[in-house]
């Protein structure tokens, strides 16, 4: 009688947490729709394009009763700007809490395998050239791609935490002396052109570069959440993980090559946008914990909401322009990534 309700108790506190964090999921999605709807409505240029709630809900909800300035503020320029900053926000998210996973390591993001280093070599290669923003965005892919090659390559026959990250922090190395060898050649408006890319921007999105990215995203985002027990196990260590039937090698070089390329379609139509990966995992992990059924989609989530929040603060910045958004979420990283180290400290190890 007493097990069975000790059982029965068990059962009740483990469907209230499961509620508590479904309700977490569920309003993180409400919040991202009304910062996707605040990032619509907030003008970075005069009043004069200012336009109220019932503007912008109208021309969503019936495009063609909406007046032709109208249509082209809301559906051909703020739009497309505010479903980008939920799609790599929601991109950077889900990789940076794959790969803190596999690393074991919360100070891990795609970031700390130099993915968005290489990005930002390979638009440079294409601003000097000359070769307009189309092969801009080519190249960066390009060669984003190319760094998680190498070091796929490299730590293949040891794929282990240690030498993936070793492996990525000798390629941002290389590309970072690539790009600083190109701007010392560059001219000025070339010079220009390249630091303002890799400080990482929404403004230069389409309905055709968010189409790509959502794309990606939609095909590589299940993949890794129907691997989420197999991350749980892994959280308990390798040698855990493999006791549980679970081919951790093989987990780590599928998470590493979908979490690349999701960061790499992100980073080469935005630019270097830094501590998504991190901060929304941070988060993420503070609210459900290791349980990656939901900390996953949550991270993502976070994420989400993070970059879209910070989109809708670089137009309230300095009035009549926008400010890259990068530097936006530089400055909100910051705190998290020195929690983060101080936490570790105290640990001794993990945060």
């Amino acid at each position: 009688m007493d097990n069975r309700l000790k059982n029965d108790s068990s059962r009740a506190i483990y469907a209230r947490l499961n509620r508590r964090k479904y309700g977490i999921i569920l309003g993180l999605i409400l919040f991202c729709a009304a910062a996707c709807i605040g990032d619509v409505l907030t003008a970075a240029a005069s009043p004069t394009y200012r336009l109220s709630v019932q503007e912008v809900v109208q021309c969503l909800l019936h495009p063609s009763l909406a007046s032709g300035g109208t249509y082209v503020i809301v559906i051909k320029m703020r739009l497309p700007i505010a479903l980008m900053a939920l799609v790599v926000g929601f991109s950077l998210g889900t990789a940076g809490a794959t790969m803190q996973t596999i690393l074991h390591n919360p100070l891990a993001s795609p970031y700390t395998l130099g993915v968005g280093t290489a990005a930002g070599f390979g638009a440079s290669v294409a601003i000097v050239l000359g070769l307009g923003s189309v092969m801009t965005s080519v190249l960066a892919f390009v060669f984003a791609m190319l760094i998680c090659l190498m070091i796929y390559f490299l730590g293949r026959n040891n794929v282990n935490s240690g030498s993936l990250v070793l492996s990525g922090i000798a390629c941002l190395f290389l590309f970072q002396a690539l790009q600083a060898l190109l701007q010392y050649g560059a001219s000025e408006d070339q010079n220009q052109s390249i630091v303002f890319w890799s400080f990482g921007s929404l403004q230069r999105t389409d309905w055709m570069k968010l189409l790509i990215t959502a794309v990606v995203v939609a095909v590589t985002t299940p993949l890794i959440f129907t691997d989420s027990w197999k991350y749980t196990a892994l959280t308990m260590g390798d040698d855990k993980a493999v006791s549980l039937g679970v081919n951790v090698s093989g987990l780590k070089i599928k998470a590493f090559f979908l979490i690349s390329l999701m960061a790499a379609v992100s980073v080469c139509f935005t630019g270097s946008i830094g501590f998504i990966g991190l901060a929304g995992p941070h988060i993420a992990r503070m609210l459900v914990g290791e349980d990656q059924r939901f900390y996953l989609p949550i991270s993502a989530l976070c994420g989400a909401a993070i970059l879209s929040a910070a989109s809708i603060i670089s137009k309230l910045i300095q009035p009549g322009s926008v400010f890259p958004v990068g530097i936006v979420t530089s400055i909100i990283g910051v705190p998290f990534f020195f929690s983060l180290v101080f936490r570790s400290n105290r640990g001794g190890g993990r945060a």
